[in-house]
Parts: C-alpha cells; structure tokens; sequence
C-alpha cells in the first residue's frame, strides 16, 4: 500500500508542506510515500502529475480537493502506472458532490433540494420546492459560509429576489469553482461548533473537531448508532462527516466529504491520524 501526497511547488521531490507531517508519519508507520504533481492534476495533465509514483499497488491519496473530473484523469494516470486508487472515481464523485450522498443520509440532515447549472429559472423552482422559511446556500461540494449575510444564508425563500441576489453573489465568489449547480438546505439553528468524524469501509475511526475550529473538541461518547448504518449502505471506501448538534438536542449531519481531501484539524497530530486510519484499514477496492 502506498500514500500520495502533493508535492512541495518549489521542491517537487518533497511533499507540501501541510501534507509532510502525515507522510512523515505514514513512513514512520512502514508506508510507502510518493508524491504527485497536484497543479499538473488541476490542469488536466495527470500523466505528467504521477511520474514520480512507483509502478504497481493500492494507493491512498490525501491532498487538495480536486474537481470530481480532475480526480478521475488522476486515477486513470495512475492505472496506466498499473496503480489503483482505493476510491474510484465514481466512488470520489458520490462521496465529494452532495447530490451523490445526500438521498442516503435524508434522515439525518438538513432537506435540501438542487439545481442543474446556474440559471434562475432552476434556482426559483428549487426555492419553491424547499418551501418556506430560511435557507442556506452551496453548490455541490461547497459553501461561502465565510460569506454569511451577501452569499450563504436565504432569511426567506418565498422572497425571490432577495435570494436570487444571494445566489448571483455566490456564483461570482465561486467563479470558476462554481460545481454542478445551487443547492439549497433548509436553515437549521445549530448550537455547537461542528465535529469532523472519519469513517473507514462504513466505520468511524476517529472523531475529533472541525479544521475551522481546532480547539472545539466534540463531546467524549458521541452517540453514532443511527448515522453508522446509513453510512455503511453508502457503500463509500473513506469519507468525513460533520456532525453539529440542533438546538433541540439531535445531532445532524451538515456535509459529507471524501476523506482523501477533508483537511485535519491541528488539534488531531498527524501520528494519531495515520494510526487511526490504518488501524481501520484503509479500506480495500472490491
């Protein structure tokens, strides 16, 4: 087994910088590291992006978020290099697009509803789908919560114009980043910071805070026995969750993501990750 990692832009034989405590600590554990060529990937030159990985084996990447059609160029260079990635491509767009995870966690997160593309005559009827009430704003793999009051947060749906203005300052903040389309979920008022949770293969192997708040540990004993199952049934190899809880007490899923580009939290050391994550055993292609 092997982990891949971004290499340093200006020492490519190295990993990056953020990523070189997890591949010093995976070497320190017996595994194999190699770099990749991360902004080659985001060109769409993927070939040029893995000449630095060693021919045969089951990789794990853990690097920057990638466009769902910029990872499968990726894994395609990789199985001409007969390497296989444990997350297929298919699997990557499931686990890193909304639309592909949010049907087999509906009970367990905010009602949403989606667009195709950018045009407002889909925004008006997805509003009018959610209903009333608030909402917020993403596509499908991202927020501007940073951007809360001019890009994220909808006070009422059945005001159309203000929350066409909303959206129109979401898709030019995300500009070229804009995926798929407009998701709306309805608001829901949440009373703690949010937990990131790893699940490996349908089980959680690590909880711990989210990256935005390091220092905001979750609770000890976070009770996961109703998300577990729904979970396993996604059928999705390496995957965070972030959990908040309401204000009536139930915890909630807020975002599912792939677990090879969900950043950890510095409050997690990198010794304790690689641990965890290979302790749950990475999980298998089948």
């Amino acid at each position: 087994m092997m982990l891949l990692v971004p290499a340093h832009p200006l020492r490519p034989r190295r990993p990056d910088d953020h990523f070189a405590p997890e591949a010093h600590a995976a070497r320190a554990a017996g595994i194999d590291v190699a770099v990749v060529d991360h902004d080659a990937v985001a060109r769409d030159d993927a070939q040029a992006a893995v000449t630095a990985v060693p021919a045969g084996g089951v990789a794990v990447y853990r690097g920057w978020m990638l466009h769902s059609d910029r990872y499968a160029g990726f894994a395609d260079a990789l199985t001409a290099r007969d390497v296989t990635l444990r997350t297929s491509a298919e699997q990557y767009r499931r686990a890193h697009e909304l639309p592909g995870w949010y049907d087999g966690l509906a009970a367990v997160t905010p009602t949403s509803t989606w667009t195709t593309g950018a045009e407002r005559t889909a925004f008006d009827q997805a509003r009018t789908r959610l209903g009333g009430g608030a909402a917020v704003l993403r596509d499908y793999t991202k927020s501007m919560k940073h951007h809360w009051h001019e890009a994220a947060f909808i006070p009422d749906l059945t005001d159309p114009e203000a929350a066409w203005q909303v959206a129109t300052r979401f898709r030019e903040l995300r500009a070229d980043d804009f995926t798929g389309g407009f998701v709306l979920r309805a608001f829901e008022r949440l009373t703690t910071a949010e937990a990131r949770t790893w699940w490996i293969g349908g089980a959680c192997v690590l909880v711990g805070a989210h990256p935005d708040t390091p220092d905001d540990l979750p609770p000890t004993g976070l009770d996961l026995t109703t998300l577990t199952p729904l979970v396993a049934a996604l059928d999705l190899p390496f995957v965070t969750i972030d959990l908040a809880r309401r204000d009536d007490g139930v915890w909630r899923v807020i975002e599912l993501g792939d677990g090879q580009v969900s950043d950890r939290p510095t409050s997690i050391s990198a010794d304790d990750f690689v641990t965890a994550l290979w302790a749950g055993g990475v999980p298998q292609r089948q």
